[in-house]
């Protein structure tokens, strides 16, 4: 997440269009990470995700965002297990297999574990999602 999200000039490319970005090529032992999905296009798009619970103090459990794209595909992607909390705000940086502009919906999703009290309940008071590249 160091280089999160992409400088004003945008994210460099490898490939093709390389030499838009000429400045980061003279660097010198420069090492590149590229994240790819499993299934074609093998593409992915780094996000950013801070969620604010709302609903009893502590409980224990896990919370899950869930992607939808306008083809009707969808993707799964864990945010926080264990303890969880209505006083923290939970982050995590995903590599996204739907692309931001053919997303239609964002699930949220809260498991509770097996021991916890029946009557708990956690809800989303503020999901937030910052996106590599402006889009």
């Amino acid at each position: 997440g160091n280089c999160f999200p992409c400088p004003p000039e945008g994210c460099p490319m490898m490939g093709h269009y390389a030499d838009r970005f000429s400045e980061k090529l003279k660097r010198v032992n420069q090492k590149y990470f590229l994240n790819t999905a499993a299934d074609e296009p093998f593409a992915t798009w780094r996000q950013k995700v801070f969620i604010k619970l709302s609903g009893v103090k502590k409980t224990r459990g896990d919370i899950n965002l869930v992607f939808h794209d306008t083809q009707g595909h969808t993707k799964e992607y864990e945010i926080a297990k264990g303890d969880l909390s209505q006083d923290e705000v939970y982050t995590k940086y995903l590599d996204v297999e739907i692309n931001p502009k053919n997303t239609r919906k964002i699930e949220f999703l809260w498991n509770k574990a097996i021991f916890s009290l029946l009557w708990a309940r956690l809800g989303a008071e503020r999901v937030s999602i910052i996106y590599g590249e402006d889009g």
